[in-house]
């Protein structure tokens, strides 16, 4: 080893006036030192084969990838869900059929049932948070063939926000079915650190109670279903008229975001109408069983009249932890968001395949469909303008 470093040395001090320095000399001491694992020498070894701008790149690109996935993490977890995740199991799509001019006899025998000699008594019940138009369309969709309303409204949002008793300051509005209604109040439990979705586990408890001082008895069919998830009135007389209809039927719903103009999919299933019993029966907004009617009706979600409704809810319902960044609340960006038909929470959808999931990237397309909506929608269009085919912008108060 000491012939090879006096030959650098000659060498070098003859070809550049005195420099000692033998790149053969500091790759022997850092072969020796890698031997000694974990030593600093090796780090200092390694550190010496890259240069200036290797260093800027490693500084530029940990910290860049790091806020890539504070910013887009979500994103990615969402793009990347079939790899972990599987569809889960498909309903058995029951065929709907309708017709204005068709026999209830002939509708019934169409679905393979039969018909009953008197109806059932219907009982539709919600939660309440603050949605007054979409409860106002609902209502007068269902009014004609529903025996009870039962409603249920607390202080408190699923995530614990105090809140005021919005259906009780307008309740007047409500006169039309007042006779058939049942109206309750729940006390917020105001847990802050608590999982939102057991606040609204104990609000669906407490409407079981509701339902049982509305008179609910077994045979009667129960409406399970958010307040913007409208069944059509035809189904639910359909239903109501039919002997032999699956104890749990889900409905499938057309699925729309911000107004009518933005059609999402024919893909929402969470509301059922269940053949109730006592002691079995218990009021819930999740699968319970795998009948689904097509075509049932309408889900309208985040249809509101004014930007601060838009904001409440964001802060307000179980999914808060989507409001990643306080900028997403801004209401000039709601606004934007609204008439892009874009997501409010920055997300990608929530599909099961990469081929769904790219399929739904970007923005809702525009519908300029306003056919087989709810009737007293259309019969009050100029109250419900911003619900319908081009009237994106909302109030603000």
């Amino acid at each position: 080893m000491s012939s090879v470093t006096k030959f650098c040395d000659k060498v070098y001090v003859m070809a550049e006036g005195g420099s000692h320095y033998c790149s053969k000399k500091s790759d022997d001491l850092c072969l020796e030192d890698s031997e000694k694992s974990l030593s600093m020498t090796r780090l200092k070894c390694l550190l010496r084969g890259l240069d200036v701008k290797a260093y800027l790149l490693l500084f530029m690109l940990i910290p860049t990838s790091l806020f890539f996935i504070y910013v887009h993490g979500q994103k990615i977890t969402y793009f990347l869900r079939p790899l972990w995740e599987s569809p889960p199991q498909p309903f058995h799509e029951i065929p709907h059929y309708y017709h204005e001019n068709v026999s209830m006899e002939n509708l019934c025998k169409l679905h393979g049932w039969g018909i009953r000699e008197y109806p059932r008594r219907v009982f539709d019940a919600v939660l309440f948070s603050n949605e007054l138009d979409i409860l106002k369309i609902r209502w007068n969709e269902l009014h004609p063939y529903v025996s009870e309303f039962v409603l249920l409204e607390s202080n408190s949002t699923f995530t614990s926000l105090p809140k005021p008793f919005v259906f009780a300051g307008s309740r007047d509005e409500f006169k039309f079915l007042e006779p058939r209604l049942t109206y309750g109040q729940v006390p917020g439990r105001f847990k802050k650190e608590e999982n939102p979705f057991i606040e609204e586990a104990y609000q669906r408890l407490a409407l079981d109670y509701l339902l049982k001082q509305a008179g609910i008895q077994d045979d009667d069919l129960l409406i399970m279903s958010d307040v913007d998830e409208i069944p059509s009135r035809h189904t639910v007389n359909l239903l109501r008229w039919c002997d032999g209809i699956p104890p749990i039927l889900h409905l499938r719903l057309r699925n729309y975001l911000y107004s009518f103009e933005f059609l999402v999919d024919n893909n929402s299933w969470r509301a059922s109408i269940h053949v109730y019993q006592a002691g079995k029966t218990r009021y819930a907004h999740y699968r319970q069983s795998d009948e689904i009617l097509a075509d049932a009706g309408w889900h309208c979600s985040f249809c509101f009249r004014r930007i601060k409704e838009f904001v409440f809810k964001m802060k307000a319902y179980s999914h808060v932890d989507r409001v990643r960044f306080s900028h997403f609340l801004n209401p000039k960006r709601v606004q934007r968001v609204i008439c892009k038909g874009a997501d409010l929470f920055d997300m990608l959808p929530e599909e099961y395949t990469f081929k769904e999931i790219i399929g739904k990237m970007g923005p809702v397309p525009h519908s300029y469909s306003a056919v087989h909506l709810p009737s007293y929608l259309l019969e009050n269009a100029e109250q419900f303008k911003f619900l319908l085919p081009g009237n994106c912008l909302r109030e603000s108060g």
